[in-house]
């Protein structure tokens, strides 16, 4: 064997225990340690009343994102309807949502009586049409 296929060899050899030793390492899924830490998800979606204002979208995303301030949540995500496959199953009738996670129900309930959450409803119920909210807890 010359000295460069040797190289070549030892390398590739090198390269693959590297990759079967990684492989063998538990792989960490870092939603299931959400799931664990904030087993309380409070997700809510929001139909604008004028549903082709850009600005009003805006607005509403920013009132939202200032429920992250509030002590028990632990974790804020603003979303917009996705350009997905339509399907029947699938509803992309709302304009923004909001998906918090939470310790517990204590802190669910905390954040449904805070102060930044009751001004968030003072400042942005008039940008809203219909409001639907899903709470669930770890099964």
């Amino acid at each position: 064997m010359s000295t460069s296929t040797r190289r070549k060899f030892i390398g590739t050899a090198a390269i693959l225990s590297a990759a079967t030793a990684v492989s063998a390492l538990p792989v960490q899924n870092p939603l299931k340690n959400m799931e664990q830490k904030y087993p309380v998800v409070h997700h809510v979606f929001f139909w604008l009343k004028n549903p082709g204002s850009a600005a009003d979208r805006d607005k509403l995303i920013a009132g939202v994102k200032t429920l992250s301030k509030i002590e028990t949540v632990h974790e804020l995500r603003v979303g917009v309807v996705a350009s997905t496959e339509k399907r029947e199953v699938v509803d992309n009738s709302w304009a923004v949502s909001e998906l918090i996670f939470f310790k517990d129900l204590e802190g669910q309930a905390t954040y449904q009586n805070h102060p930044i959450h009751l001004e968030f409803i003072k400042n942005c119920s008039h940008l809203w049409e219909k409001v639907i909210v899903y709470d669930a807890v770890e099964a």
